[in-house]
Formats: structure tokens, C-alpha cells, sequence
């Protein structure tokens, strides 16, 4: 295999197959990245494999002279950090067997790699598509649910979100038993169109993945179910990228069931105001007594804190448009201020019921966040 390609764009390429790299296997195949050079017709492609065995990613590299076609295995860490280190505009990489030479202009690495066969591959699907829906959107989905899912696994949270296609309706749920995080979008269907819902939940570490393909707004990204697996091709399938993950096939639990309906208290406010208060008021804040009371009266909004030999702090914002009895209700103000980061929204509606009862914080119809309190003291 002998090619030159840019240096950048091989890079970014690199950059985002390495983010699926196995961080420790005692394969280590899988802790390479497969390279495969071909010509096909005028158009020269050189595809960037990488899987740590449940989550696979394929990439196409732009602006690449491939002088002779072929394969490599080369370990990802080692090619990354050579071609991030070089100032070069072009990169190029030849390959002997099991041995790659990568060279610029004033430098030369030669990485023992292995043999490109004892790669596991990434399963690609087929031209089928159940439903499709622009990057822009998506990312969008992610991001206001992905915060929201579990450091770890239990029973009723899941270090993943669900993904629920339903017509043209796409509809992501994350919690960690403690928050729960819903957004919805519309997506256009594929084959079959309102013949099959669809409900998949994808691991967090294959959303981050995803994420750094999601650069171009407007692109296209068709998603698949095949038992087991789901795909992502993000943009055009020959020149795009495509991300395989295993789903989890554990049973959600029923979300539906804890987002309240019987609000009778609702304050809207802005959300950068409310954002800088709750950090301010959160100064005063230990592991022993880490919440944050909102007092909620008439027009104004009193947030205050105390944490034994700390202090205390009150800080207030006027002009809250609040609708209902006054209330007397604490949250931990991590929890706010990392729905308050992803909504995008100059104002949140905050709905309430009771001081030990969940809130929630919406932005229109599309977004609903629910929030435990914590006990007053």
C-alpha cells in the first residue's frame, strides 16, 4: 500500500477512529486501526476502520493520491500521535507486510504493525434504511439526553438512551434513577415508512462516537436496526462515515410513569440568569448538604445555601413569572446547571407540585427534564 493524503484531514479522520479504540483488550488488534487504500473508477478512497468489539467505526479520508492498493493494521495510538505531531501539509504512508513507513517532508517513523487479516472488521449494513433524520437534529437529541445517563449500571438506569422512532416522530430518553431526560424531533422514513416503530437503546461510549461525526448540520445520517446492532452512515455512504454499535437489550424503564402531569406551580425564567444564581448560590455547597433551595414567591426567585463551618448565601432574581402557591423546594445544583448547559433556550418553564415531590424543566414541547429533590434542612 502507498498513498500521500492531507495531513489535516487525515488527522481528523484518525482522531475520531481512535475515540472507538478498545482503551485496554488483551487483543491487541483492537487496539489498531485498519487502513484500506483502493481505487474505484477516478475516485480514490482510503477507509479507516476501528472496533473494540462492540462498537465498530468505518471512515473515509478526502483528498487522497492512492499510488498502490492495499491494506495495513497499524496501532492506533502510535500513527495518531505521528501524524498530529508533524507541521507537513501531506502525509505519506507506505506499507511492507506487516511493517509502515510514515513520512513528510522533513520526517520519517517506521511502526511495526500486524497483519491486516487478524482484524475483527466492522460489520456493515446493507442499502436499507428504517428511518432517516439531518446531523443537525440529531445532535441536538444527543446532547439534551446524553448528560442525563448513568455512570454506571443498575437496574432502572442505564449508561445509554433509548432512541424511540415512531412515523415521523424521534423521540431520546436518558436517567440515571436520580434525572430523566426526554427530547423529540421529527425524522423522515425510510423503507416501510409507518409500517415499523422502532425502540433501541444505544450505549453512552457509541453516542460520544457518533457525536464526532456530526460536524455538518445539514447532512444526512441513516439509521438501521439489524437484530442486535444498530447503524449510523453519516452522510454519503461511499464518502461519509458509518458507526455500528450493539444495542442494549435490556427492557427501559417505564419513563412515562415518572414525568409528572398535575403540575399546579410554574415559574419561567431566564435561563442565564438562573444559571448564574444557582452557581453562585452553589459557593456555599458540600458533599453534606450539596442542595440548593428555591424559594418561589410572587415575582421573585430567593436561592439560598448553607453548609456547616462554610457559610450560607442568598442570592436573588426579580421578575420570574410564577404562577401558584409559594414554594419552598431544593435541588442539587449540579443537576440544574447541566440541563441549563444543553437546552439552547433563552427562557425554562420549571413546573412543580410539592417540596418532596419531582420537578420539571421544559422548553416547549420538545423537551422535558425531571429532577428529584433533595430534603430540606
Amino acid at each position: 500500500m502507498k498513498l500521500v493524503c492531507d495531513r489535516l484531514s487525515l488527522s481528523d479522520a484518525l482522531t475520531m477512529a481512535s475515540g472507538v479504540v478498545a482503551a485496554r483488550t488483551p487483543r491487541p488488534v483492537l487496539l489498531c486501526l485498519k487502513l484500506v487504500a483502493k481505487k474505484s473508477g477516478s475516485d480514490n478512497v482510503l477507509q479507516i476502520s476501528a472496533t473494540d468489539g462492540e462498537i465498530g467505526l468505518v471512515i473515509s479520508v478526502p483528498n487522497v493520491d492512492i499510488k498502490e492498493e492495499g491494506e495495513a493494521l497499524i496501532p492506533a495510538d502510535k500513527l495518531n500521535q505521528i501524524v498530529r505531531a508533524c507541521d507537513d501539509s501531506t502525509v505519506s504512508i507506505s506499507v511492507d507486510r506487516t511493517l509502515a513507513t510514515i513520512s513528510t517532508e522533513s520526517s520519517t517513523f517506521k511502526v511495526f504493525g500486524y497483519e491486516p487479516r487478524e482484524f475483527p472488521g466492522v460489520r456493515r449494513a446493507g442499502d436499507r434504511t428504517d428511518f432517516e433524520v439531518d446531523a443537525g437534529t440529531l445532535r441536538r437529541l444527543v446532547n439534551r439526553t446524553i448528560f442525563a445517563t448513568a455512570r454506571e449500571d443498575t437496574r432502572y438506569a442505564f449508561n445509554g438512551v433509548l432512541v424511540e422512532r415512531k412515523k415521523s416522530q424521534l423521540q431520546l430518553v436518558a436517567t440515571d434513577a436520580r434525572r430523566l431526560a426526554l427530547a423529540r424531533g421529527s425524522c423522515k422514513g425510510g423503507e416501510g415508512d409507518g409500517a415499523k416503530d422502532l425502540s433501541f437503546i444505544v450505549p453512552t461510549k457509541a453516542l460520544n462516537a457518533l457525536m464526532r461525526l456530526l460536524t455538518d448540520p445539514d447532512a444526512a445520517v441513516r439509521i438501521s436496526r439489524d437484530g442486535t446492532q444498530v447503524t449510523f452512515v453519516v452522510g454519503d455512504a461511499a464518502s461519509g462515515a458509518t458507526l455500528v454499535a450493539n444495542v442494549d437489550e435490556r427492557n427501559f424503564p417505564p419513563f412515562n410513569d415518572a414525568i409528572p402531569k398535575d403540575h399546579d406551580r410554574r415559574a419561567t425564567c431566564d435561563a442565564g440568569e438562573l444559571g448564574g444564581a444557582i452557581r453562585r448560590a452553589s459557593l456555599l455547597t458540600n458533599e453534606e448538604s450539596k442542595g440548593v433551595r428555591m424559594s418561589f414567591n410572587g415575582k421573585q426567585l430567593t436561592l439560598t445555601s448553607r453548609a456547616p463551618e462554610m457559610g450560607e448565601s442568598e442570592v436573588r432574581i426579580d421578575g420570574v413569572a410564577y404562577q401558584g402557591e409559594p414554594i419552598d423546594i431544593a435541588f442539587n445544583p449540579t443537576y440544574i446547571l447541566d440541563v441549563l448547559k444543553v437546552i439552547d433556550s433563552e427562557q425554562v418553564v420549571i413546573e412543580m407540585k410539592g417540596p418532596n415531590l419531582p420537578g420539571a424543566i421544559k422548553v416547549g414541547a420538545d423537551f422535558t427534564y425531571v429532577v428529584m429533590p433533595v430534603s430540606l434542612r
